[in-house]
């Protein structure tokens, strides 16, 4: 993992329940990637990109982004992550 830089201060309104100093990024990484494919700006998810592998934020969209995101937020990510269409 590339835990390089901490969590951007833009994205605390979505991590209200969180102290960002002390979120682990590696223990609420299932947390993140979903807040900030959900709301990130192109800043956050470019650092969300830099912070965690490609395969890992595409895999969570296949594991979790039919439950986790709403449209067109699901469809957008599969589009751009290269995932088959769920039915």
């Amino acid at each position: 993992m590339r835990f390089s830089s901490p969590i951007p201060t833009t994205l605390a309104p979505f991590f209200q329940e969180y102290d960002l100093t002390r979120l682990d990024l590696q223990q609420a990484r299932d947390t993140i990637i979903e807040r900030v494919l959900q709301f990130g700006s192109r800043e956050e998810i470019r650092w969300l990109f830099q912070t965690y592998p490609r395969a890992e934020i595409r895999a969570w969209v296949e594991r979790w982004g039919d439950l986790a995101l709403p449209e067109p937020h699901r469809t957008f990510w599969r589009l751009v992550l290269g995932l088959e269409k769920t039915q």
